[in-house]
């Protein structure tokens, strides 16, 4: 890569390395690149991928190997979960220097049992942007992602130093960077997150079987409403459920039973009155935190 380009004044990195430029990854060279211009970006990636980030000047450099991170004092792992643990075990022989190394996943405990074995000069820090699309791919990817977004990171266990940094370029991108660890990280996820997008797939799924397409012509907003997240690809889920088993077998746990309590107080209706009537406050407050 050649020596250093001087880069503003203010950016926390001036090398930011990212592996896997989808959606995420993608977003965050935009936004980084829209906060600070003068940073050097480097994207690792499948072929295709790469051929694509240097067709739209993505990045600086593109390549298919880790080795042309190595001069990054910033690696973001924005590959699926189980993808970033394999990664992370290759970044001893493709980093030869200091750097700061996080991710994007949407479990941490996995990886952050993987970074245990990561020698002392790479510091890591798990990561979770809470920001997504409706579309995945590099093709989706745009800068404002994060505007406004929550950032999870789990910082408590590095240098203060490193994890102000860290935080500094989370806020550049256009995010809020919320300190958390790992094992809170999975079980509030597991009910926010992995719970709805599980619920609202099987949802789906039991309807669509029920009816037919003929039956869904007659659905209205609400069925659409709440089965957006229905069109999420099963391919990176079976990453999230697997490394979060436990706690997402748990909230799957309370989920039947409310349905198993429904199913059984159909005739009377105090059951239904009861969830509803709380579930009305928890959405009133799911309103006030994200309308």
């Amino acid at each position: 890569m050649g020596a250093p380009a001087a880069g503003p004044p203010d950016a926390p990195f001036l090398r930011v390395a990212i592996a896997g430029l989808g959606l995420i990854g993608g977003s965050i060279a935009l936004a980084a690149r829209r906060r600070w211009p003068g940073i050097t970006i480097v994207g690792v990636d499948r072929p295709a991928v790469v051929a694509e980030a240097d067709a739209r000047h993505l990045v600086d450099r593109a390549s298919i190997n880790l080795g042309a991170m190595d001069e990054a004092d910033l690696v973001i792992l924005a590959a699926p979960v189980f993808a970033n643990v394999e990664l992370l075990s290759q970044l001893s022989r493709a980093i030869s220097h200091t750097a700061i190394v996080t991710d994007t996943g949407s479990t941490k405990r996995a990886i952050a049992a993987a970074a245990a074995g990561l020698p002392d000069r790479l510091i890591f820090a798990g990561g979770h942007p809470m920001a997504g699309g409706a579309d995945g791919g590099l093709s989706a990817a745009r800068a404002d992602l994060f505007d406004g977004r929550p950032w999870l990171l789990a910082t408590a266990d590095i240098p203060a130093a490193a994890g102000k940094r860290l935080m500094a370029f989370v806020e550049g991108l256009g995010a809020r960077p919320v300190a958390v660890d790992a094992e809170t990280h999975d079980r509030v996820l597991a009910y926010v997150s992995h719970l709805p997008q599980l619920a609202a797939s099987a949802l789906m799924d039991v309807v669509g079987a029920g009816v037919g397409e003929p039956g869904l012509a007659w659905s209205g907003r609400g069925l659409a409403d709440t089965t957006r997240l229905a069109a999420s690809e099963a391919t990176i889920w079976r990453d999230i459920v697997s490394s979060n088993r436990d706690n997402v077998g748990e909230a799957l746990d309370a989920l039947i039973a409310a349905l198993q309590a429904l199913r059984g107080d159909l005739d009377s209706g105090a059951e239904l009155e009861r969830i509803f009537t709380s579930a009305a406050r928890w959405r009133a407050a799911l309103t006030v935190r994200t309308g």
